[in-house]
């Protein structure tokens, strides 16, 4: 379980494996619809240096926060870089005068793992999706 007071998470997660895809974050008490579950915090480094990484890595926990900044959470202990995709997520991501931080897109119970839609990646659809979803795009 994630101490609430050493990272900046609104309510309790844990990280555990996942069905979808390796590691994944789950909600360890009830979240309400609409609620800040927490944030990813990491290495602020240049959108340049991001794609050279995400070019050299298949797994990233890399989001770009603006045009010229991008936070690297690779190194970051917040569990919520461990937020896997899916095409019908209980989350969202949002960016917040340069913070990412996750909202919950409906009520979401104990157990449940959170994921958000990644959106466009660097993978340019060459990455199966498996996020079982019955509206499933298929691919990342």
């Amino acid at each position: 379980m994630v101490s609430l007071a050493s990272n900046p998470q609104k309510f309790k997660v844990k990280v555990q494996p996942s069905l979808i895809d390796g590691t994944g974050v789950f909600a360890d008490e009830a979240i309400p619809p609409y609620k800040k579950i927490g944030e990813l915090r990491g290495e602020s480094i240049s959108v340049a240096e991001a794609r050279r990484r995400a070019k050299r890595q298949q797994r990233i926990m890399i989001v770009e926060v603006s045009d010229k900044r991008a936070i690297d959470a690779s190194g970051s202990s917040d569990p919520m870089r461990f937020t896997n995709h899916s095409c019908a997520p209980n989350t969202v991501l949002r960016i917040r005068q340069g913070r990412v931080e996750f909202y919950a897109l409906r009520a979401i119970v104990p157990g449940e793992e959170l994921t958000a839609n990644y959106g466009e990646t660097h993978h340019e659809g060459r990455l199966t999706c498996r996020c079982g979803a019955p509206n499933c795009v298929g691919s990342l």
